[in-house]
């Protein structure tokens, strides 16, 4: 790809990284961002082994992604000047939380705004015998649509079995009984913040 990055914006972009930069400082983060000609840092304290970097644009479209294999502090150049004008965020998925880093293009410059920052926790499912536990941490309310479709061993046909959505609550915890566990699979479906998660059983 080409990149066209004229001395003017070099300039602006300098000084405008260097005031984010300066924002940065002075506030206790899990990342911290830091910004030279083209290149934008990305470092991330107390990452985990198998987690996974993304880059997304504002429709959820992965434009870049790793799996990162150091447990520690992690760091990565990326050239941000070839995006289009838009919303973008990074987005750090580990354990039980997803922690989106968001950020905007405007010619070529890039903007960081902490207090957009969000973390969504992702919801844990556990199969003890033949019992489904489902819980997820809803701290700003958002809902969790959970389908639960049976599937029997031949795959003839797919039933959904229960459809709910837990809403008002703070913790989310459901148990369900998988009665007929030994006559197929059980695919679990949960939607919650705009995100799907799946499980069969």
């Amino acid at each position: 790809m080409k990149h066209i990055f004229t001395h003017s914006r070099k300039g602006f972009l300098l000084v405008t990284l260097f005031v984010t930069m300066v924002s940065f400082a002075s506030d206790n983060s899990f990342y911290s961002i830091d910004v030279a000609a083209k290149k934008t840092t990305l470092t991330i304290s107390s990452v985990r082994e198998g987690s996974s970097l993304s880059l997304k644009d504002n429709q959820g479209a992965i434009l870049y992604s790793e799996t990162i294999k150091v447990t520690g502090n992690y760091s990565r150049e990326f050239d941000l000047t070839f995006l289009p004008n838009g919303k973008y965020m990074f987005e750090l998925d580990k354990d039980l939380e997803i922690r989106e880093i968001p950020f905007s293009i405007s010619s070529g410059n890039a903007f960081f705004n902490k207090e957009n920052e969000k973390v969504v926790y992702k919801p844990f499912i556990r199969v003890v015998g033949d019992h489904l536990y489902i819980s997820k941490l809803a701290i700003d309310g958002e809902p969790l649509e959970i389908d639960i479709y049976f599937t029997n061993k031949e795959n003839r046909y797919k039933e959904l079995i229960l459809s709910e959505i837990v809403s008002d609550e703070t913790k989310i915890e459901r148990a369900y009984k998988l009665d007929r566990l030994n006559l197929g699979n059980y695919e679990v479906v949960l939607h919650s913040a705009d995100r799907a998660y799946e499980k069969t059983i």
